[in-house]
């Protein structure tokens, strides 16, 4: 019987455990935020107008989105499947005011609709951008913006390199526009 029991136990706790260990990298981004220095220079190169829509798929804090929303005047959406992160972003937006022009969905970036979308930021690694490419390809409407951060699109060519020599901490970024 306390083997039936141990065994039990360790399949419902431990085998989950390494399903989300596989599972987890493949559908959810990690989080790393963008410093601010290359939040602006994000939305400068997209060349991000008032009143523009701004789509930031896998937004973590919602830095961008609630840049774009204050310094910008843009309306910004967010999407992220984190739950905690998605739940601080929505309330430091509403802290800030900014809840008529920003907002984070909670949910997968892949299985979003983009097609309203005239900027989209992106910070996903390589595989993340694969994955997303051929979804914007398909969704976004002819003259839409996209930079990525330190990351290109597979296949895609970018109109636009920029650098950013320094973050504040010593690290370089390099940010790329393509415009569908």
């Amino acid at each position: 019987m306390r083997l039936l029991s141990l065994t039990l136990f360790l399949s419902c706790v431990i085998a989950p455990a390494q399903d989300r260990a596989i599972r987890e990298p493949e559908v959810t981004p990690p989080y790393v935020p963008t410093p601010m220095i290359v939040v602006d220079r994000m939305l400068k190169l997209g060349e991000l107008k008032a009143g523009e829509k701004v789509f930031d798929p896998g937004s973590g804090d919602g830095r961008i989105v609630m840049m774009a929303a204050k310094n910008y005047k843009a309306d910004a959406t967010g999407v992220e499947f984190d739950d905690v992160l998605q739940r601080n972003s929505m309330g430091e937006i509403k802290r800030q005011k900014l809840d008529k022009s920003a907002r984070i969905i909670f949910g997968d970036l892949f299985a979003q609709d983009y097609s309203s979308a005239d900027l989209v930021t992106v910070y996903l690694l390589p595989h993340f951008n694969e994955r997303l490419g051929p979804i914007l390809e398909k969704q976004l409407k002819k003259g839409a913006r996209i930079v990525s951060h330190d990351f290109e699109f597979p296949n895609w060519k970018s109109v636009k390199t920029e650098l950013v020599e320094d973050d504040g901490k010593g690290r370089s970024h390099t940010l790329f526009l393509y415009v569908r």
